[in-house]
């Protein structure tokens, strides 16, 4: 039986498909915007000037300066020259640090985003923002940053390289994970969730094996949207407060923290999160221990498994539990500081997750954080 819940559809308008970024003049049409900011990484500057070219008159200009975490001096500069340039909307071309640019924004000037996401994180599809100050990363939502709409053209993610291709998959992947086991779980996101792993699990190694395979990377991007779109209608727990802190504090680069505590963090939740791990176990193929499964993946796509190679410190360790524990996110399973420090210690060794310990009775622990 299906117990009473509610779910609320964000207003989001999606285009997909390999050429679909022939339609983005429509969509800025569509919108009534005349002079548009487009926004992309240093990286994507040749990416981002070849959008503008397109929108001809419609361009006011090209930010190539999108930074993982969105820092504040950089936000601040988007928004300056967006008044400036009297832009009335802003397209982000690329993933999560050129999308949260354009989310940083539109929450400062309430400027409408389209966001044409390069990669596979899924931040396109949610309105939670994100701003680093001070060594400390702020994120909240707000329905003003939610992108007007997105266009998904798998011929845009061709160029991103395997390994980057991998680690923002199995990113969007932990969107869907803690969704599964989320507090406000509805059984439409639970849907979502199960089938966006499946696509991303089954993708992700064809695409690795072979980047120009567009039917692939077609079938990665529709996972991606999935799990974003997870993200943005549930809360999150344990691995995003520890992937938040990391980031933030110690400024390691977000898809591949991800991909390394992904495996531990559903670990530490298995015994307490069953009817997830059911689901995440089908979406895996059948297998019997979906943290387990989810290293191996890894592996299998040769891609970081260790915080030490990303980086951080062996010293950093009790720094990082202690902020994580210090303001929890909800959680199926009790937040210890003894267990977060365990779990850290085995991300940064890179040794594969414990074999699932028996259930125990899951519990919210502190706040709901949707951010």
């Amino acid at each position: 039986m299906i117990g009473p819940f509610t779910y609320e559809a964000l207003p989001m308008r999606v285009v997909f498909g390999a050429g679909s970024l022939a339609r983005l003049p429509d969509e800025v049409a569509a919108l009534g915007l005349t002079r548009v900011l487009v926004l992309c990484s240093p990286e994507q500057e040749v990416t981002g000037k070849q959008v503008a070219a397109a929108l001809g008159a419609k361009a006011a200009g090209v930010l190539p300066e999108a930074r993982m975490h969105v820092p504040m001096e950089v936000a601040r500069r988007a928004q300056e020259l967006a008044a400036e340039l009297g832009a009335d909307g802003c397209v982000a071309v690329g993933g999560g640090s050129a999308i949260g640019l354009g989310k940083a924004i539109a929450l400062e000037h309430g400027l409408p985003v389209i966001a044409v996401p390069t990669t596979y994180a899924g931040s396109e599809m949610t309105p939670v923002w994100g701003l680093t100050e001070g060594g400390q990363k702020r994120t909240g939502r707000d329905i003003r940053v939610l992108p007007k709409s997105v266009i998904y053209d798998p011929e845009m993610t061709l160029t991103l390289p395997a390994q980057m291709s991998a680690t923002s998959g199995i990113n969007a992947i932990a969107h869907a994970v803690e969704g599964l086991y989320a507090p406000d779980a509805t059984p439409i996101v639970s849907l979502m969730a199960e089938e966006g792993v499946r696509a991303l699990a089954t993708a992700l190694p064809r695409v690795v094996a072979d980047g120009s395979d567009l039917e692939a990377r077609g079938e990665a991007q529709y996972g991606a949207w999935l799990c974003g779109a997870v993200l943005a209608a549930t809360t999150m727990s344990l691995h995003h407060k520890l992937c938040h802190t990391l980031g933030g504090t110690l400024d390691l680069p977000h898809a591949q923290t991800h991909t390394v505590v992904l495996p531990h963090a559903l670990a530490y939740n298995e015994p307490a999160a069953p009817e997830a791990v059911t689901a995440l176990s089908r979406a895996l193929g059948g297998v019997p221990d979906p943290a387990r499964a989810l290293w191996e993946l890894a592996c299998r796509l040769d891609v970081p498994r260790s915080l030490a190679e990303l980086g951080m410190r062996e010293e950093d360790i009790p720094r990082i539990a202690d902020l994580a524990v210090a303001d929890p996110y909800a959680n199926p399973r009790p937040v210890t500081r003894d267990g977060v420090e365990a779990l850290l210690r085995a991300a940064w060794t890179g040794a594969p997750p414990p074999r699932s310990a028996p259930t125990v009775q899951p519990r919210l622990t502190e706040r709901r954080s949707r951010t």
